[in-house]
């Protein structure tokens, strides 16, 4: 089956450094949570940034988006819903939704583009690697 959704929640407390003297989360750790989301995901799929070097490859991400809802506040904890995106171009797009898991309330939306690049010299990847087709073609994406 072609264009299958991959998805996967991941739990997240926020952790004490990562709050202002008010107890809200700073905005700049959302990103954070989308990386945590990107790594649970990866470790769910077959598809961690490990795989990637052992292949000689690294995934920069080229742009981050993030909107925000609601604060997350000290003590709180979280579910970071990442979702993959299929595209024919080369590189990676993920779209997160985070929800605070006492509430169940929307708290940020996101999206992040990861290109495929050498892990030695950086030079960009503009088709798509053969492990990385071999993967998508496994799972149905």
């Amino acid at each position: 089956m072609a264009n299958k959704i991959l998805s996967y929640r991941t739990d997240i407390p926020v952790r004490f450094n990562e709050a202002d003297p008010l107890g809200v989360v700073w905005h700049g750790h959302y990103l954070r949570y989308f990386e945590d989301g990107r790594e649970a995901f990866g470790k769910e799929y077959g598809l961690a940034y490990l795989d990637f070097y052992h292949h000689g490859l690294a995934v920069p991400v080229v742009s981050a988006h993030c909107d925000y809802k609601r604060p997350l506040r000290y003590g709180d904890s979280m579910i970071v819903e990442t979702i993959y995106e299929s595209t024919p171009a080369a590189k990676l797009i993920f779209h997160y939704k985070i929800f605070s898991k006492q509430q169940q309330e929307l708290i940020a939306t996101g999206t992040t583009t990861q290109v495929f690049v050498d892990v030695k010299t950086f030079d960009l990847h503009l088709t798509m690697p053969p492990f990385f087709e071999g993967w998508r073609n496994q799972r149905g994406v």
